[in-house]
């Protein structure tokens, strides 16, 4: 006898699971703690296979026939139901890991995988270069983007006439994209080739000083220079060391060994450095220290050695004398 609503609504579990039948292989599972659940036995390929409907009330009477008749109108074609089901599933899942996946979501598992590699400056320039992505493409599937998405993210910025930084966008995104193709998240990288078709950048050289006699010039300038005395220290050694002038203005006292003549560069310094965080290629340097840069840094310790910085600020201990100061 077939299975009626009423039946249903007062069907209650005596504690032993039974099985209802309904009609045309459809039965309700009724379990041991009450549980109603929608079945189908059927064979395919000489084997026998259950196929489940979902649990009653959520799934009518009217509707687990409805499923019954389309999965046998599956079988009727030669087509397994349960496997049918498991690869729509599969596919439903699939789908929504495709659509998780944006390109923020994926920017965010690359920039988690570099930034150990990058100084504490570097990484704030990568999280902006980011963020201007995101404006206009961080909602998108990475899977669903082309070429064109990501063009219309930093043509705006090429535009605005910041061609460096369009060229810049285009790195990120191509090494964003590049990460994503590794992990199997895409097939194609969309951001491949953006830069051939962006405007060039437009160097510019500044002329390097290599007359003698102009050298010359610049140094004994520097000898009669009458600004402040951090300053004037920090010009007159650098030209002994070849070092770049964040790495020497970010210099602190437990770096250097005057006994020794001998100034140990670390790959980083601390994170909340403004400037001279470290060695560009975050490899430690050994600096040896001629005997003229062993003078002017006894000459400076008198007047900085208390604290940490060899070249602190005007206005602040804490933080060394700026690019400008030099220049």
């Amino acid at each position: 006898m077939p299975l009626t609503d009423i039946m249903l609504r007062n069907l209650k579990s005596d504690g032993t699971p039974a099985k209802l039948a309904d009609s045309e292989g459809l039965y309700l599972y009724l379990s041991a703690s009450g549980g109603k659940l929608w079945r189908m036995d059927y064979r395919y390929a000489g084997k026998r296979k259950t196929l489940s409907f979902g649990a009653y009330p959520a799934v009518s009477l009217k509707d687990a026939r409805r499923k019954r008749d389309k999965a046998k109108e599956l079988l009727a074609n030669d087509i397994d139901p349960g496997a049918q089901k498991k690869a729509a599933k599969e596919e439903a899942e699939a789908a929504a890991r495709e659509q998780a996946l944006t390109f923020s979501v994926v920017a965010q598992e690359w920039f988690a995988t570099k930034q150990d590699s990058y100084a504490a400056a570097n990484i704030k320039k990568k999280q902006w270069l980011i963020s201007l992505l995101n404006e206009r493409i961080g909602e998108k599937p990475i899977s669903k983007l082309v070429p064109t998405d990501i063009l219309g993210a930093i043509r705006p910025v090429e535009a605005a006439g910041h061609s460096v930084t369009a060229h810049k966008l285009a790195e990120t995104a191509g090494q964003i994209c590049r990460f994503a193709r590794t992990c199997g998240y895409i097939v194609f990288n969309p951001a491949d080739g953006l830069k051939e078709v962006l405007k060039p950048i437009q160097t510019k050289h500044y002329a390097t000083m290599t007359d003698p006699a102009a050298v010359g010039h610049l140094l004994r300038c520097i000898d009669e220079y009458q600004g402040g005395a951090v300053v004037c220290y920090a010009l007159k050694i650098l030209p002994y060391l070849a070092l770049r002038s964040a790495e020497l203005r970010g210099g602190r006292w437990s770096e250097i060994d005057l006994d020794k003549a001998l100034w140990i560069v670390p790959a980083a310094r601390r994170e909340n450095a403004k400037d001279g965080g470290g060695m560009k290629m975050r490899i430690a340097h050994a600096v040896p220290l001629p005997t003229q840069a062993v003078r002017l840094f006894r000459e400076l310790h008198l007047l900085t050695g208390t604290g940490e910085l060899c070249f602190p600020g005007r206005h602040s201990a804490s933080q060394c004398i700026s690019d400008m100061a030099l220049l």
